[in-house]
């Protein structure tokens, strides 16, 4: 497997971004992974080597390169509020222009590099990130042909620019897994979610995952859930299969 990190060029810079792709038997389809609130570590890293080494040709920017934020592993130190902010803080600081943005810079990288297929291309995002995986698949209809959420946050709100009304912009199939205790993606919320990806996007799953609690997918987190986080690869990897392989 080859596997560099390269400063894509941005509008606001350039982003220090993680590309894996198997070595032989390329082009491959293009996946992007859009990182958690707690930012670059090398779980994050590991994720998508998994991608990569079942056939994808992964990017994983650092979505923080804007602020002055060093992005490290869970704050573990100091008290809850302090450590909440000092992992929360700097997500407050992005957009979703911003975020889509710098997507696009990376798919332009990435149909310069012939490593990497020019056909239907996927993505995911992981917590702060759900919205961003939405949001790309509904920016590139053309492109984007499978995008997932792993207990994402914010999907359903009362703004107009809210990611439960762009699934019907897309023609992505979306699988979402949300974590049934979750304070920051509460059930109803999942619920109403389902009953827009029923009215939006046919081709859509909202799963919820009995017992879990947000940050189940990663083993760095207290929160991790071997089971979990298994069956979700396995629904991720799944749809990806059935959606870009034949690109």
């Amino acid at each position: 497997m080859i596997e560099q990190t390269v400063d894509v060029p941005t509008s606001a810079g350039a982003t220090a971004t993680f590309i894996a792709h198997p070595e032989r038997e390329g082009p491959h389809p293009l996946v992007m992974v859009f990182m958690d609130a707690i930012g670059m570590r090398e779980e994050l890293r590991d994720a998508a080597r998994r991608l990569a080494t079942v056939g994808y040709y992964v990017m994983l920017p650092d979505l923080y390169y804007r602020t002055e934020c060093e992005t490290s592993p869970l704050v573990s130190a100091g008290p809850a509020e302090e450590a909440r902010h000092a992992v929360f803080g700097p997500s407050s600081a992005l957009s979703a222009r911003d975020v889509m943005d710098d997507a696009d810079a990376l798919l332009d990288y990435a149909d310069r590099d012939p490593a990497a297929s020019p056909g239907r291309a996927g993505c995911v995002g992981y917590c702060m990130s759900g919205p961003y995986a939405v949001n790309f698949a509904a920016r590139h209809p053309e492109r984007i042909g499978a995008a997932a959420s792993v207990y994402g946050v914010r999907l359903v709100t009362d703004r107009d620019d809210s990611p439960h009304l762009a699934l019907g912009k897309a023609t992505a199939e979306f699988y979402f897994a949300c974590a049934e205790k979750d304070d920051w993606s509460p059930l109803e919320m999942v619920e109403a979610l389902d009953l827009a990806a029923r009215s939006y996007a046919p081709k859509t799953e909202v799963e919820v995952y009995p017992g879990a609690d947000h940050g189940f997918a990663f083993p760095g987190r207290p929160a991790y859930d071997k089971v979990a986080a298994e069956r979700c690869w396995e629904r991720v990897l799944s749809m990806f299969k059935r959606r870009l392989q034949a690109a």
